[in-house]
């Protein structure tokens, strides 16, 4: 491969009327790009429906993109490498649409000897030869010869993440779910239930020590002001209020403090007197992809250990009905393993097999399954393609069943730390759903889980009939 030389053109070498052009169509992700690198996040250059409504009628560029086009040619063509901008007078012509070619030229009109400065007139226009910028540049030429490889600029990704938004905006359109807040003796606990209280997600029923609570909130500023507190002892009481509370019908959701999840879940799972029904409980990540196309559902990362094939039965039926609340009418699920052919010595493709035969014996219900498929399988048409897979589901799933606790937790937390993935989590299976906030999940997450948690509700209580 011949390596790219940028040569500049020393002030000697200059004369009036040279001139020197680049030419690039302008994208989308261009705009976005610059938007973040500016910090102008004006919706005129970003927002669709907000643009349409202005002078424009339409998503038009930052006025200053096509002006660093300028800047462009400056520092690489004429004169080059070495160059320092001293001024740069500008005039907007025309405005700059998404996906239009713009040719910036630019020209030297006078050279002073004195300052061994250059002015040049620049030009920009566009695919229909109409001039949308003009303006003139005055620089401090280079005055030795330069000849400099070029460097390959790094990649960059726009990451979108708007599923999260979407969602809890769609739980805002309902009535606060009645939470009861388990022993929430600390920060996180107490801003993460602030934060969807305010968000109008969750009226939060706080159940721990109360002077505890009160103290853990002067701490952090989180106002109590409209709060129930059921006062207990300490948070094993805690739990095993906060579940009665539940199970009477008196709040709706659990929405885990301060507290280790086994002794929330260990009062959840009692025989007698927990949150038990014919379904086993399992926990499900709804997780924003910015690389992947649908919110992926992905289940059972954090509850079930090594789940037997029954098990996975309810955990596929409860990752359905959680893609339901949602809004996934029939949702793709894939049932994951190693290898998408069948294999006796791996029972998880075993597993996966059957479980699609349940499916169609409608064991399972409300989704269309397939397995078992490799992860790549599941989620990249690519692949699908090399390997000749034909599948309703290959390639596009919405729900991800993992063998085990393990795969799950990998995967969940590979999407989130290398894949720039946003997650929310909840238990399904219970008498109502359960969010199992960790310390580390962002402000954002938490939010999200408690919108799960509400659409969770919905959708439980229209199956139910009630």
């Amino acid at each position: 491969m011949t390596e790219t030389l940028l040569e500049n053109k020393t002030f000697d070498e200059i004369n009036v009327g040279d001139s020197a052009k680049i030419t690039r169509k302008l994208t989308r992700r261009d705009i976005e790009l610059f938007a973040v690198v500016s910090g102008d996040n004006n919706p005129s250059h970003l927002d669709e429906d907000f643009s349409f409504k202005g002078r424009f009628h339409g998503v038009v560029a930052h006025g200053m993109l096509s002006g660093a086009m300028f800047s462009a040619v400056l520092g690489t063509k004429l004169p080059g490498p070495g160059t320092v901008y001293l001024e740069q007078g500008i005039k907007f012509l025309k405005p700059v649409r998404p996906d239009d070619t713009i040719e910036v030229t630019v020209t030297v009109a006078s050279k002073d000897s004195d300052h061994k400065t250059v002015t040049l007139n620049c030009i920009g226009i566009n695919q229909r030869a109409e001039e949308v910028i003009i303006g003139i540049a005055t620089v401090l030429a280079p005055l030795e010869k330069i000849s400099h490889s070029c460097q390959d600029l790094p990649e960059v990704s726009i990451l979108h993440h708007d599923r999260m938004g979407l969602m809890i905006e769609k739980a805002q359109g309902h009535e606060p779910l009645r939470t009861a807040v388990v022993h929430p003796c600390d920060a996180t606990s107490l801003t993460g239930m602030d934060e969807a209280r305010k968000a109008g997600l969750i009226f939060p029923v706080l159940v721990g020590p109360e002077a505890k609570i009160k103290a853990a909130a002067e701490a952090v500023g989180v106002s109590l002001e409209g709060c129930e507190i059921v006062d207990v002892e300490h948070s094993h009481e805690a739990a095993i209020v906060a579940v009665a509370m539940a199970r009477e019908g008196k709040v709706g959701a659990l929405m885990k403090g301060a507290l280790h999840t086994d002794e929330l879940m260990g009062a959840v799972v009692h025989k007698e007197r927990g949150l038990r029904t014919e379904s086993r409980m399992s926990h499900i990540f709804v997780m924003d992809v910015p690389t992947y196309k649908f919110p992926l559902l992905i289940s059972d990362a954090a509850l079930n250990i090594a789940p037997d094939l029954e098990s996975k039965k309810h955990i596929t039926q409860n990752a359905i009905y959680m893609a339901h609340a949602l809004g996934l009418l029939d949702p793709k699920v894939a049932i994951l393993a190693a290898a998408e052919t069948v294999s006796f010595g791996m029972p998880a493709t075993m597993d996966a097999a059957i479980l699609c035969k349940m499916a169609h014996r409608k064991q399972i219900v409300g989704a269309t399954l397939d397995g078992p498929l490799a992860f790549d399988n599941a989620i990249s048409m690519e692949a699908v393609k090399i390997k000749g897979i034909e599948s309703r589901v290959a390639g596009q799933a919405d729900v991800l069943i993992v063998p085990n606790i393990e795969a799950g937790n990998m995967l969940a937390k590979q999407l989130a730390y290398l894949g720039a993935a946003e997650a929310a989590g909840i238990v399904l299976g219970a008498k109502v759903p359960i969010m199992l906030t960790s310390r580390a999940d962002p402000p954002h997450a938490r939010l999200a889980s408690a919108a799960l948690a509400v659409l969770a509700n919905i959708e439980q209580k229209s199956r139910m009939g009630e």
